[in-house]
């Protein structure tokens, strides 16, 4: 007569029977673990954002210098009909227009050479190397293209034997620091659009007798407008907001980002600040409203 002995089972404790239910029910899980950086998300974005636009609509108090919280549509009225800050605005629009066509136009070779021409080790140091300036401080980056740029800098060496000279600070240098500082941002998306169109597609147009302009134009960039797209909402949306490389590089020139800091510092106008804010807001989710049916945003 042969007796079997049997392992008893270990008690069944909550924390046991918590990983079974979550094991059984995945899409709990999911809420579970989402549930935290949507509430972070929902804290520090949403509300943050609604309470920009409540402020807008408040007032300072001119004897006081203390925000009041009642309704008034002065901010906005003044936001939008005055002069300095119509001037202010198409600046800051059109040098983020330019610093974007500027990074389009140097990311497309660099990403199509990465993704269609490169071997998969000169690849992987392209990488890196478009990698490597994420790493550095943003205003290391900014100081450097000021040492760069300045009268005494290396560009001026380089330049003064020819009879140029540097361009100094200003809007030029602007555009130029800020094409710099963003282009990884814009080459990462479009390589990684590019990775995705397959070798196939470019063979039997050669094989069809297309050369490599109209491949280029009609194959490959319709398949790629999307992640150039993406590539465009960063560059587009950090220039409008950026304040500090006009202040380092920019000369007297301000954008609208440095409104809003002045506005919020010295002249402690909160409730101004907060509707001169409204106004690169409401420019990006313009060019988001346009473009999302290319499917851009698929691609960010």
């Amino acid at each position: 007569m042969t007796t079997t002995s049997t392992v008893p089972r270990p008690p069944r404790t909550p924390a046991r029977a918590a990983s079974a239910f979550l094991s059984a029910h995945p899409r709990t899980r999911l809420i579970l673990l989402l549930s935290a950086p949507l509430f972070w998300l929902g804290v520090v974005y949403v509300v943050a954002l609604a309470l920009l636009l409540v402020t807008a609509f408040w007032s300072v108090d001119s004897f006081t210098g203390e925000v009041t919280t009642e309704f008034t549509l002065d901010n906005i009225i003044e936001v939008v009909t005055g002069s300095l800050y119509q001037t202010v605005t198409l600046r800051t629009v059109g040098v983020a227009l330019a610093v974007t066509l500027i990074d389009v136009a140097f990311a497309l070779p660099i990403a199509f050479f990465m993704a269609k021409v490169a071997t998969p080790r000169m690849q992987r140091v392209l990488l890196i190397l478009v990698l490597t300036p994420l790493w550095a401080s943003y205003l290391v980056k900014a100081y450097a293209w000021r040492s760069v740029l300045s009268q005494d800098g290396i560009l001026e060496w380089l330049v003064a034997p020819f009879g140029g000279q540097t361009i100094g600070y200003g809007l030029p240098a602007t555009i130029i620091t800020l094409s710099y500082l963003w282009l990884p941002y814009v080459i990462l998306p479009i390589y990684a659009g590019l990775e995705r169109v397959p070798d196939s597609l470019l063979e039997a147009s050669g094989d069809l007798g297309g050369k490599s302009w109209p491949t280029l134009r009609l194959v490959v960039f319709p398949l790629v407008l999307p992640a150039i797209i993406a590539g465009t909402i960063f560059a587009f949306a950090l220039s409008l907001g950026d304040y500090i490389t006009v202040n380092i590089v920019g000369g007297a020139n301000q954008m609208l980002g440095n409104l809003v800091y002045t506005n919020v510092g010295a002249a402690n106008n909160l409730p101004l600040a907060s509707a001169i804010a409204l106004i690169p807001i409401a420019i990006i989710f313009g060019y988001l409203f346009l473009v999302r049916r290319t499917g851009a945003l698929d691609n960010l």
